[in-house]
């Protein structure tokens, strides 16, 4: 694994560890490339309580640090700036121009909320509505088909609790679309570490049916997380029990 494109730094207010020490634990764990994709702000006007991101005055700090930061370790590694942002039909247009008045490298979809539940209902929460989930395949895949985003982080984040079956059909057309619009899938090592409900096998067993892309994401929250597959115990076996190996990129 020589690259990563999924680094949070601490104006999101639930990581730790300055740019600097994520910067020198990817050194150390052989990246040639490291993104930062913090959580992406919205404006104040928008009436959403920022306590999971920064906010948009920290903007134009989060870019100038990494500018500096990749300068003095170009001949080191490649540092890349972007943002893990929430498709959503009303807003997104106006984050994205937002972002544009400063340098940026990319942007990653990352479906933490849908619209009507923006930062009030948390789509890793518990629930068995179905509609809820169709509401998150939904808007997830309107993401997709902007062709803004480099690829989608842990596509399997929505928390269904009921059947099985339903939650691989409900599933199924994320990975459909992203095989179609050759939009990478996120592995996300942050949730297979953490023990969390995604990556899961009823989800990435599908994938290869579909040969869809898949890539490797730390989600790193503090340094340490800026690690290799192999370190992480149990994850190659993941990779290699749904077949991704061969589908990753």
């Amino acid at each position: 694994m020589l690259a990563n494109y999924h680094t949070h730094t601490t104006r999101c207010k639930h990581a730790t560890g300055t740019e600097r020490e994520y910067i020198e634990q990817a050194i150390k764990s052989g990246f040639k490339t490291l993104g930062f994709s913090d959580h992406v702000p919205f404006p104040d006007s928008y009436g959403f309580n920022p306590t999971m991101r920064m906010s948009m005055d920290e903007v134009e700090d989060y870019t100038s640090t990494l500018v500096k930061l990749r300068e003095e370790y170009k001949n080191d590694i490649e540092i890349l700036i972007g943002y893990e942002v929430e498709y959503t039909p009303t807003y997104f247009q106006d984050v994205l121009n937002y972002l544009k008045k400063f340098p940026f490298d990319y942007i990653i979809q990352g479906q933490h909320f849908v619209e009507g539940k923006f930062c009030d209902e948390y789509t890793g929460y518990k629930t068995d509505s179905l509609e809820y989930f169709d509401e998150f395949v939904k808007t997830t895949i309107e993401g997709m088909q902007t062709g803004e985003f480099m690829y989608l982080a842990h596509p399997d984040l929505f928390y269904y609790t009921g059947d099985d079956n339903i939650f691989r059909e409900k599933m199924r057309p994320i990975i459909e679309e992203a095989a179609k619009l050759d939009i990478p899938l996120e592995v996300n090592m942050y949730g297979f570490s953490d023990h969390r409900n995604y990556p899961s096998d009823k989800f990435w067993s599908m994938v290869p049916e579909f040969g869809a892309k898949v890539i490797l994401g730390c989600d790193a929250h503090y340094p340490e997380l800026l690690t290799q597959p192999e370190n992480i115990p149990g994850l190659v076996e993941f990779l290699e029990r749904n077949k991704l190996t061969e589908l990753l990129v």
